[in-house]
């Protein structure tokens, strides 16, 4: 009886949280840039034969999290080598609204040393046996979304450039010719903190430095809809924050389509 009830037991935890196949690795891996060392999280097929393309992705203005882990494993699961980045240092998160913006602040505001942070993630997911050098490319979620965007107008070696409910505006406006990446904006149509000039603005913007670019709206979404722990934070701090998995689901593959039609 009590080998069953372990059993039982085992089956229901096996059933919880994300499950990812079997193959998938995740490694933490410490990197440095900007004088500061920061934590990473490697994610790749151990099973695979070939080298795969790379991609970058940036977390939330909270910091490197599970979610931004999630998402490296779920790139892993889709063919690709993923690398999530620590753009505060030593693995930092917020816990609060004000702390989550005064850090991610202080990176937009120093963008030289944003970009040393940055270069330094993509330097260390290219020493990956697995990764294929020549293709490269990046997503970004909220503050992510800001940063993979403006390291593609600064001229970036990219192949590709994603982002959910991430921010818009330029630190320095594209060129012609600034852009190498082909680059994807998934956005929530009822997001209040992307206006609609400064969606009209962007692609003003982009149309004007010559750039291949989508901007989806998504209705009904609004900031944060990718992730499943937005909705308590949102009610937690009054913010306008919501997970939507339909979404959330529909964005995701929009976004390995758009992966897959760039290298």
């Amino acid at each position: 009886m009590r080998s069953l009830i372990y059993l039982f037991l085992l089956l229901i935890l096996s059933s919880c949280g994300t499950q990812h196949d079997a193959s998938i690795v995740g490694e933490e891996i410490m990197y440095e840039g900007d004088s500061i060392t920061m934590k990473g999280y490697l994610a790749y097929d151990k099973n695979a034969t070939d080298k795969r393309p790379g991609i970058i992705v940036v977390h939330e203005w909270w910091g490197h999290n599970d979610h931004s882990r999630n998402s490296a494993l779920k790139l892993a699961e889709a063919g690709y080598v993923a690398f999530a980045l620590d753009m505060y240092g030593d693995g930092r998160q917020a816990d609060h609204p004000e702390d989550a913006g005064s850090f991610a602040g202080a990176v937009m505001q120093n963008f030289d040393g944003a970009k040393e942070r940055f270069n330094a993630a993509v330097e260390t997911l290219k020493k990956s046996e697995h990764c294929d050098n020549a293709n490269i490319g990046a997503i970004g979620y909220c503050f992510g979304g800001g940063v993979v965007l403006n390291m593609a107008r600064q001229g970036a070696e990219l192949n590709a450039v994603a982002t959910f409910h991430g921010s818009i505006g330029p630190i320095e406006a594209a060129t012609p010719g600034s852009v190498n990446a082909r680059i994807l904006v998934m956005n929530g149509a009822d997001d209040p903190f992307v206006s609609a000039e400064a969606i009209e603005s962007f692609k003003d913007e982009m149309d004007s430095a010559g750039v291949t670019y989508e901007f989806v709206n998504y209705p009904g979404a609004v900031h944060a809809f990718t992730n499943p722990g937005a909705t308590e934070k949102g009610e937690k701090f009054d913010l306008p924050l919501a997970y939507n998995k339909e979404v959330d689901e529909e964005s995701w593959t929009k976004l390995l389509e758009f992966l897959s039609q760039s290298f």
